[in-house]
């Protein structure tokens, strides 16, 4: 029989759960389930999976990011739609009118902010908003043809 050395280990309460779980899970002690994971750790093709492993996360990270940047593009592209079509279409005001017109802005501005606020409580988004209605008119477009 092999004899075994006691180790004393700290744990992260989170981890020490999960250690706890999966032993109940597989029927085993904790001691072997932290056993098999040090074997596996040491062993000659754990760098190989952790490579996979880091390999798969970097790619959907990667994936993310290309969605983010596009997104991006996307938001950039309306600002400087919007800001042109505004400044083309707004006269100036008389000097009389601006204080009014100033609060008038700050009152809708609110209303903008309680509107903004209530979308990105609900999840829903402008982008996935038009992303569906791009994806829509295309599906529609091509049934055309």
């Amino acid at each position: 029989m092999q004899t075994k050395t006691r180790m004393n280990v700290y744990f992260e309460p989170d981890l020490l759960k999960k250690v706890e779980a999966l032993a109940l899970r597989r029927n085993v002690s904790k001691s072997a389930v932290i056993e098999a994971a040090v074997a596996s750790f040491l062993s000659a093709d754990a760098s190989e999976r952790l490579e996979a492993v880091f390999a798969r996360r970097m790619d959907k990270l990667g994936r993310q990011v290309d969605g983010l940047d596009e997104d991006l593009a996307i938001l950039g592209e309306t600002l400087s739609l919007f800001i042109r079509f505004w400044l083309t279409v707004t006269p100036p005001l008389p000097d009389s009118a601006q204080a009014s017109a100033r609060a008038k802005g700050a009152e809708r501005f609110d209303g903008f902010l309680q509107s903004l606020g209530r979308r990105l409580a609900t999840g829903d988004r402008f982008l996935k908003e038009l992303s569906r209605d791009v994806a829509g008119l295309k599906e529609q477009t091509e049934a055309e043809k």
